[in-house]
């Protein structure tokens, strides 16, 4: 039996179903602003990670060979022969990652372009030549990643990364079960009734929920400010590599994610120099590089970004499913000497576990499963969106945008509004456009048909 006064019972229930309102109405928010870019990055990133397999089926007449007994060609055969076909200058060599794979030669044209030329590692025939990351799965990343609208995208991946955390957050608390008999871990109903929807939307928020969280977290790193200051936080001292890398060489202000992809880690590493030659020298070339890159056990599939002047290097780099094989080596372009080699190993634990996280992101973690889980993920986060579109169609009033009703006491906010606070000093984007989402609701509350102004 309860301890409680009627008055208090009921001050108890109201200060709950206040604070239910407050959760439901910023989860509508949240869910306004995000779904929108979920959905786009659901179907984007649930076909990436299968960019190797669609792109050699789409691609196979320029990605793929027939595996002869015969050695492959040098590799200046290669280019020399890329640049027959594509005239200009060669600015990167990609080793074949496989027998059945292309070489590929970068090619920087004299009207400007860049050019990806395909070449028989066997033969020297060149097999096609496109824009340089012209391929369909090219295009699906800069589309994940919303590249295609400019810089100010890098910034909304946050502003999105931190709404998504917001989003599951105030959905857990919402399915919280509140002595309902179901609707809890099973769906009730059928599709007709909105019941199942709230039942299918809820459950399946259970199930994906935290997987949607650590994919905003691992997303993060490539937004703007957070993405851009925990980088420079991490290796900002050390001319963008990681503390304890020996990089007492000159550098060139050149950075490593101009000239080749590369990992996360080392966006803002800048490539060194080599020291002036003296008269006379010649530089080793690029078969005496590749072999070099060889002996220091480079895994296939690494490319090698040429120098362009005097100064230049040698750029060895490869970043292949297996986080422990990432390695960068730039070899002095007269000696073959190695000014800056570092693998996986040598990130600090920072850049470790976001490298690991990130390549989790991208499904190359743990092979095929990992692809598995994540498409299966994508595919929740689809369903998450059409159910709570079909569940706001049918609650929706007519000519309203069917905003969840405020709390009877505005009060109830402050509490929330201290979460959100917290979020906003983590994630700074995320936190301005709380503001100005919170700036918005109060406008509506003031000015709409009927409402008076109150605090929050």
């Amino acid at each position: 039996m309860s301890d409680l006064s009627p008055e208090a019972a009921v001050r108890a229930r109201t200060a709950s179903s206040d604070l239910y309102r407050a959760v439901w109405r910023w989860h509508f928010y949240a869910g306004l602003l995000v779904l929108p870019f979920l959905i786009t990055m659901a179907l984007t990133g649930g076909a990436y990670l299968f960019r190797d397999e669609i792109d050699g089926l789409l691609h196979a007449d320029i990605k793929r060979v027939a595996v002869q007994e015969t050695a492959t060609l040098r590799p200046e055969q290669l280019v020399a022969s890329a640049l027959t076909t594509v005239p200009g200058r060669a600015v990167k060599f990609t080793d074949p990652p496989a027998p059945d794979a292309s070489a590929e030669v970068t090619v920087a044209t004299d009207d400007g372009r860049r050019m990806a030329v395909h070449v028989d590692p066997y033969q020297g025939n060149v097999l096609g030549a496109r824009p340089d990351r012209s391929t369909v799965m090219w295009t699906v990343r800069y589309l994940h990643s919303l590249r295609y609208f400019g810089p100010v995208a890098r910034g909304v991946i946050e502003i999105v990364g931190g709404w998504t955390i917001l989003l599951v957050g105030t959905g857990l608390y919402l399915w919280w079960p509140r002595g309902q008999a179901g609707g809890v871990v099973t769906v009730r109903g059928t599709p007709g009734r909105r019941v199942f929807w709230r039942d299918a939307h809820a459950v399946t928020g259970l199930c994906i929920g935290g997987f949607i969280v650590f994919l905003a977290v691992t997303g993060m790193p490539w937004s703007q400010v957070w993405g851009g200051k925990v980088n420079e936080w991490a290796n900002g001292s050390n001319f963008g590599y990681p503390s304890g890398v020996r990089v007492d060489v000159p550098m060139s202000g050149q950075r490593l994610s101009e000239t080749a992809p590369t990992a996360w880690s080392l966006e803002q590493a800048q490539i060194p120099t080599t020291t002036p030659p003296t008269v006379g020298a010649e530089a080793i070339g690029l078969d005496a590089a590749v072999a070099a890159f060889e002996r220091l056990g480079l895994h296939a599939g690494y490319a090698v970004s040429l120098p362009s002047s005097p100064t230049g290097v040698y750029s060895g780099s490869v970043y292949p499913d297996d986080l422990t094989q990432q390695r960068v080596v730039h070899l002095d372009q007269y000696s073959g000497e190695p000014l800056v080699d570092m693998s996986y190993a040598d990130y600090g634990p920072m850049g470790r576990w976001l490298e690991f996280g990130i390549n989790l992101h991208m499904g190359q973690q743990f092979g095929l499963a990992n692809q598995l889980l994540l498409l299966a993920i994508c595919a929740g986060v689809i369903l998450l969106a059409v159910s709570a579109g079909v569940m706001w169609w049918k609650r929706r009033p007519s000519r309203s945008l069917g905003v969840p009703p405020m709390p009877a006491d505005p009060r109830v906010f402050r509490g929330l509004l201290a979460i959100l606070f917290v979020g906003g000093v983590l994630f700074p984007l995320t936190g301005a456009s709380l503001l100005i989402m919170l700036g918005l609701d109060m406008a509506v509350r003031r000015y709409t048909r009927g409402g008076q102004p109150s605090a929050v």
